[in-house]
């Protein structure tokens, strides 16, 4: 089952009907009055929000806004615990993905609904995510991407998302995208070096320094060998004769 719906289920069943009655109070400018009153427990809430795409497990800022209004810190926590296994478990593409969308989000403006045309985002999603965030506007963006990513599955990469940029004539964001990823791939190449590719060449680089002779002198080399005689020249010494 998704972790996401197995936390939601979690919350849910942790709910007093106060506090459920609390949370649809906060919800009545995102849910209809009609579907409000039919609402029987959180998960119900929770539903519909994730239908409205106002609850995703990559955007859960208005979970943890109903949650702290509500003052269960508890119920944060287990929020805190899932968002920190996502981010654990994320795969290279989504991680990719997430920072392409954090570069964009910063960096368009109220072209917006151009790029969301290119992203093959429909004129109604377009108008009901300028309904929804009337005045954010990197929302609107970030909203406009998921629903791209939605559609596209397996085919939303950061160099399609290059790409549609590019065909909005946004190129400046577009070449933030690609510094942003090529520092990253940077980042992660240096982080997956073997420690033992740098320590093989320790010997050649950091081998035992040599003593520094002084001119004239005699080698540290022939000094051992004139105080310290091999075993094959001790066999060499004369007996000494033995006295009974």
């Amino acid at each position: 089952m998704d972790p996401f719906l197995v936390l939601l289920h979690s919350l849910s069943t942790s709910l007093s009907s106060s506090e459920l009655t609390d949370l649809k109070f906060l919800c009545q400018g995102r849910v209809g009055k009609r579907k409000l009153e039919r609402m029987q427990s959180g998960l119900d809430l929770f539903s519909v929000l994730l239908e409205q795409n106002d609850l995703h497990p990559q955007r859960t800022e208005l979970l943890r806004e109903l949650l702290t209004s509500l003052r269960r810190h508890d119920l944060l926590q287990r929020l805190d615990n899932f968002e920190a296994g996502a981010t654990a478990g994320a795969s290279p593409g989504e991680a990719d993905l997430r920072a392409a969308f954090d570069v964009i989000c910063d960096n368009v403006g109220r072209d917006w609904r151009r790029l969301a045309r290119h992203l093959n985002v429909s004129d109604t999603k377009i108008d009901a995510i300028e309904e929804r965030y009337p005045r954010n506007l990197p929302e609107r963006v970030r909203e406009s991407l998921r629903i791209w990513k939605t559609l596209e599955k397996e085919n939303a990469t950061v160099a399609h998302l290059v790409q549609v940029l590019r065909d909005c004539k946004m190129n400046l964001v577009a070449d933030l995208v690609e510094e942003k990823q090529q520092a990253r791939e940077s980042q992660n190449e240096s982080r997956s070096m073997s420690p033992m590719s740098w320590d093989s060449d320790a010997p050649s680089r950091n081998g035992p320094a040599q003593p520094h002779h002084s001119s004239g002198g005699p080698s540290p080399l022939g000094a051992v060998h004139q105080e310290q005689p091999s075993a094959f020249g001790a066999q060499l010494l004369p007996l000494q004769p033995h006295h009974f």
